[in-house]
């Protein structure tokens, strides 16, 4: 039965793929509530500018118009993309929910059916990821990146003759998009590194809203998931990182005897691809962790890693803001 409650209002970016996404949760949202839901557009810095995100201040190009429709009660929840997602608290909100996590990789679109050991040298390779440049660089110094911008489907037409020979895409949003065809190889996180966060959505809303939307928030909560993102983002927060960082991290869950093992792979890559600075480690939840406790032990995971590479010099390796954990 439908609630009498007015309508929930859900904030999103208006491409495809954001709205896909928005849509998802959207529905999870009126099963879990029985409320109505509507969807608010909102056109974010990153939506209206066509520069080089490196030179938008990184993630919060496409999070802070939204943030702002939620603090001025424009909308009630709003849906990211978690590695679009600044690792600092936002005052007045909270990540409600993190629903289960897509596909974490990387994919290669490229004309021909080439993969990245096949393609021609000095091939053109369009990103506008400094993550992924700077990884290209390092598996093929050969190759010619490109930085690129635009949604999903632009960037997948400019692979043609005389143009891009390839571009490089989150797969999750092509398997959201159902655009996978395109896709000539799925690289593997010990070729590129993910973003953290990548192929998960955050679900945020006031915080002053949680006692209300908690329980409906629980539904679509998937503790792993938090778990793993959670580590990932406390690696970027202790690098002082963004988006326009080549640093990449996956994190992963394993059941084992006394609990639940978290393991995480962390790098920073010099903008030039010449060198390449990791480090790997894992903790075990143990069965009487609540989820916010273990998403505390997590935490320490990625801010160890972090600390780690940060004594070894990535802050300079990467002309990272981080000087010291």
């Amino acid at each position: 039965m439908t609630s009498t409650a007015p309508a929930l209002r859900v904030g999103t970016r208006g491409s495809a793929l954001a709205l896909t996404q928005t849509t998802t949760v959207a529905d999870a949202l009126r099963a879990a509530s029985g409320r109505d839901v509507e969807l608010v557009r909102v056109t974010t810095t990153g939506d209206r500018s066509t520069a080089s995100l490196s030179t938008l201040g990184g993630t919060g190009a496409f999070a802070a118009a939204l943030r702002q429709a939620l603090l001025d009660g424009e909308c009630d929840v709003a849906v990211h993309s978690l590695k679009d997602l600044p690792t600092a608290p936002s005052p007045g909100l909270s990540i409600a929910a993190v629903p289960p996590r897509a596909d974490h990789r990387d994919a290669l679109c490229a004309r021909e059916g080439w993969t990245l050991d096949s393609l021609p040298r000095g091939a053109r390779v369009g990103t506008g990821s400094p993550r992924r440049a700077a990884q290209l660089r390092l598996a093929r110094p050969d190759l010619d990146v490109q930085d690129i911008r635009g949604n999903v489907g632009t960037r997948l037409a400019r692979v043609a003759p005389g143009d891009l020979d390839a571009v490089v895409l989150a797969r999750a949003g092509l398997e959201r998009l159902d655009l996978l065809d395109p896709v000539t190889q799925t690289l593997a996180p010990e070729v590129m590194l993910p973003a953290p966060g990548q192929g998960a959505l955050a679900v945020e809303c006031r915080t002053a809203d949680l006692d209300e939307l908690g329980p409906v928030m629980a539904e679509l909560e998937d503790v792993p998931t938090r778990w793993c993102v959670t580590a990932e983002r406390a690696v970027l927060a202790t690098l002082e990182a963004g988006c326009a960082a080549p640093v990449g991290t996956h994190a992963r869950t394993v059941a084992v005897d006394g609990g639940v093992q978290v393991s995480l792979h962390a790098a920073v890559v010099e903008p030039s691809g010449a060198r390449r600075m990791e480090r790997q480690g894992a903790v075990v939840v143990p069965p009487s962790a609540s989820p916010v406790d273990g998403a505390r032990v997590t935490a320490e995971l990625g801010a160890r890693l972090a600390g780690e590479l940060l004594a070894d010099g990535a802050a300079a390796l990467a002309d990272l803001p981080a000087t010291s954990a």
